[in-house]
């Protein structure tokens, strides 16, 4: 039997048996008219993927951490060969607390360190260097020529005079202050690494590499002996530990979304239900991503938080859709039909908007960035399914909650009472649709604008801290950088401009000069300690030539001696002398990382290399790891803006394309607009510069925060347009969709929030950012829109003041007889 209802402008139909099931489209009928078949096929994806999705490694990149395509990376990439240890690389560090190094057991135990450490798969060994090591040399000058050898004595035995030997080595060597510590209570071995194995061409493990460094290396401290870590190899180790502890706040995050929902619902079975196939797209998600080939990074770990909460979100406007149906009485299968018809389309407008915030990514030149992007657009599509498909399809089978679906229909009903709160936050909103209290929003709006711009002056790019900004403070792996930082002269910050010259060129004259000039030019630079290059060991090889009498400790326009005082140097530094003589490093030590540091830098390299590059000589940027951090702090500045534009045009294409008004455009553009900005001034309070973690936050920012105006302004043009007044047509639209829009954002960052936890602190950051900025787009959608609306959007029945109250079945009809591609979401 089927009866017509008031609220809608479908039949209400209690017996399915009384449904044309050839009815609605053909995607409806193929979907609905074999649901058996698409439950199987679910059930088969999930343990096909599931299984996948447990194999799914965790690991980085070195690679595709740095914008590979840009100038400077071209370079390095260029010269990689001929900068062994300039990239990729770690430092480690063994202290002793109770003496010096010239303690017999601390250089056993360094001796043992070296060894475990030069067997490690991934080591570059022939440029490792260590007091253990036969590459890190001495040389001197006698009346018999040049003597040289390994720093540690052939013969060490711990005793009294080869102790004393080492000391005599470590002196002519002159590395206090780079592999002995200024106090002489510690020794660093230095690690290149190789990104690929040369035999297998298997990228290094740095999970396991990192683990391997805990287990053979960390194990080997003792109250007397501290060993200290620092390297892009051992900070990704830590992110992905840190990674594992961050999954534990997953469950955290479903339970609290799951709450969110349930106090929305009152309706346990459909509560756990969308739990469940929100789970289900983050599964079938890493199940894809192993199929393809990609690995779960540190900071791809933002996607699968994502998808989770979006599904969840999504989700729970099916289940709305379905419970209002079931609570008038309709049976829970046409029910859901009902809602597949209804709401398939404005769905999928929606994840399509989504997809268009993630996929401006891949403008960023960083290829781990490009992945993500990748990974969750793939994520979004899944949804497609999972929750504009499987939802409807198994709440026809498990139905809902009798009395919540009636409780939900008696919350529409104006006869009922509404909760206080409800009523006045309600109120509020309608009146703001009013010129005095529209202009009262806009002027705070526009006096929170303006103070964001001006604390937004401060913000800037790149690592704002010393040490390693993606983990927090108190970490190991900071303070051993602190460590390091404050025992020895020359940092671990390394800052490579290369000096390409033709073929055995490289110590010519003119090239030197050209050389120790750009090197004078640094040590002038705030931030730089020291310099070193092919023009320092030249003057250090020809002084020795002469007895080291100081007063030839210059560069000597005689190219015999030149010839040999570079044999003497390519003897001593292999890493820095390549054996072509074509491509020399000039290496600038900085005091830290900081973005106005290698700003500095990198402005004197520029300049200089204006004036003094020459048809045969070229000072190319930039290796090291300073200098590649350099290099990626100009490419977000660079994308920074660039994403912002095509974001924005993105979204105002799209607005346009659904709203068919500038006007509306405009109005559902700025809330937005005032989010990144206020976002903007946050991240200045919080210290946090603009990162490449920080880009995709902006965009998922964007990208979801535009569908709160989607909710609100679709059904506010459609009543609208059939000549309700402004308030009246707000007042419907808020009914409709205000307390989606509320669960939406509460949800969203119910999802993202538990990250301020999180041991790994660019993850919290994260986690504050997303957080703000999705509740703060709620909010701005909710205020501004009516108080915008006002000025930009009153149609003749505003002007002529004629206020009526339509009749509630024309506002649902009204409601129900829009197209869906106009309502976005629901």
């Amino acid at each position: 039997m089927a009866v017509s209802d008031r609220s809608i402008d479908l039949p209400v139909i209690t017996d399915p048996a009384n449904f044309d099931r050839n009815s609605g489209s053909w995607l409806e009928r193929f979907i609905f008219n074999h649901r058996a078949i698409m439950v199987l096929i679910c059930v088969a994806m999930t343990a096909f993927l599931g299984w996948h999705a447990s194999k799914l490694p965790v690991n980085a990149s070195f690679d595709k951490m740095i914008p590979s395509s840009h100038p400077y990376i071209k370079n390095y990439m260029e010269n990689r060969e001929s900068l062994r240890g300039m990239g990729n690389s770690i430092r480690i560090s063994l202290e002793n607390t109770s003496g010096d190094i010239f303690d017999k057991e601390y250089l056993e135990t360094l001796r043992k360190i070296n060894d475990k450490v030069y067997l490690m798969p991934g080591v570059d060994r022939a440029f490792m260097r260590g007091l253990w090591t036969s590459s890190l040399r001495w040389t001197e000058i006698t009346e018999e020529g040049y003597r040289g050898g390994p720093i540690m004595p052939e013969r060490w035995d711990g005793g009294p005079e080869s102790t004393r030997q080492l000391q005599i080595n470590i002196g002519r060597a002159g590395i206090v202050g780079s592999f002995v510590a200024d106090n002489m209570k510690s020794t660093v071995i230095f690690v290149p690494l190789v990104e690929r194995d040369p035999q297998t061409g298997a990228q290094l493990d740095y999970a396991e590499f990192s683990r391997k460094l805990e287990a053979e290396v960390r194990s080997m401290e003792t109250d007397r002996f501290k060993v200290h870590i620092v390297g892009f190899a051992k900070l990704v180790g830590d992110l992905i530990d840190g990674l594992y502890d961050v999954m534990q706040y997953f469950a955290l995050s479903v339970a609290i979304a799951a709450l969110l929902v349930f106090l929305y619902t009152r309706c346990v079975r459909s509560t756990l239900l969308l739990v469940f196939t929100a789970t289900l797209g983050v599964v079938w998600l890493l199940g894809l991503l192993r199929l393809m080939g990609y690995v779960l990074d540190p900071y791809s770990i933002l996607v699968p938080f994502l998808i989770f909460a979006i599904g969840l979100s999504h989700g729970a406007q099916k289940m709305n859709g379905i419970m209002q149906d079931v609570g008038r009485g309709t049976h829970k299968y046409v029910a859901a039909r009902y809602t597949f018809r209804r709401l398939f389309m404005a769905g999928l407008t929606a994840l399509l908007t989504n997809i268009v915030g993630f996929a401006v990514l891949v403008i960023i030149d960083i290829p781990a960035i490009r992945e993500m992007a990748l990974t969750t657009s793939i994520g979004v599509t899944v949804l497609i399914f999972t929750k504009l498909v499987l939802i409807p399809v198994l709440l026809s089978y498990i139905g809902v909650s009798e009395k919540a679906a009636r409780r939900s229909v008696q919350n529409e009903d104006k006869s009922v009472s509404v909760p206080g709160a409800f009523r006045m936050v309600r109120a509020g909103l309608i009146h703001l649709c009013e010129r005095r209290n529209a202009i009262i929003v806009l002027c705070i709006a526009a006096a929170l604008a303006a103070m964001a711009m001006v604390v937004r002056k401060d913000i800037q790019i790149g690592d704002l801290n010393p040490g390693a900004p993606e983990l927090r403070s108190e970490s190991r792996y900071n303070r051993d950088t602190a460590f390091i930082t404050g025992n020895y002269g020359l940092s671990t910050d390394q800052f490579v401009v290369m000096l390409r010259t033709k073929h055995g060129e490289c110590y010519s004259y003119s090239n030197l000069v050209e050389a120790d000039r750009l090197g004078a030019a640094l040590r002038q630079v705030p931030g730089v300690q020291t310099t070193f290059s092919l023009a320092d060991g030249i003057r250090r090889g020809t002084s020795g030539m002469f007895e080291g009498n100081p007063k030839w400790q210059a560069l000597s326009r005689n190219a015999n001696n030149r010839a040999q005082a570079f044999n003497i140097f390519q003897g001593d530094r292999p890493d820095l002398a390549e054996r072509t003589c074509a491509v020399t490093p000039i290496i600038a030590y900085l005091s830290d990382h900081k973005a106005g540091t290698l700003t500095s830098v990198v402005d004197q390299v520029e300049a200089f290399a204006a004036e003094h590059n020459a048809p045969d000589r070229e000072f190319q940027l930039a290796a090291g790891n300073a200098g590649i951090e350099a290099v990626t702090n100009i490419v977000v500045k660079k994308s920074f803006w660039t994403m912002h534009f095509v974001l924005y045009g993105a979204v105002i294409l799209l607005c346009l394309m659904t709203f068919r008004s500038w006007r509306a455009t405009v109005v559902a553009i700025i809330p937005l607009i005032l989010t990144s900005i206020l976002c903007e001034a946050l991240m200045v309070w919080l210290n946090i510069g603009i990162k490449v973690a920080v880009l995709p936050v902006i965009a998922v920012g964007v990208g979801v925060g535009v569908d709160y105006a989607l909710y609100l302004l679709s059904i506010q043009l459609a009543l609208q347009r059939r000549g309700a007044t402004l308030a009246e047509a707000y007042t419907h639209s808020l009914d409709f969709t205000g307390k989606i829009v509320g669960l939406v954002g509460v949800t969203m960052a119910a999802g993202v929030i538990t990250w301020a936890w999180s041991p790994i602190k660019f993850q919290a950051d994260m986690g504050i950012l997303l957080t703000f900025m999705f509740l703060w787009n709620m909010i701005g959608a909710l205020l501004l829109i009516p108080a915008l609306s006002y000025f930009l959007l009153r149609t003749e029945a505003d002007q002529d003041s004629r206020l009526k109250q339509d009749d509630p079945q024309d506002a649902s009809e009204a409601i129900e007889s829009m197209p869906a591609r106009s309502v976005a979401n629901g």
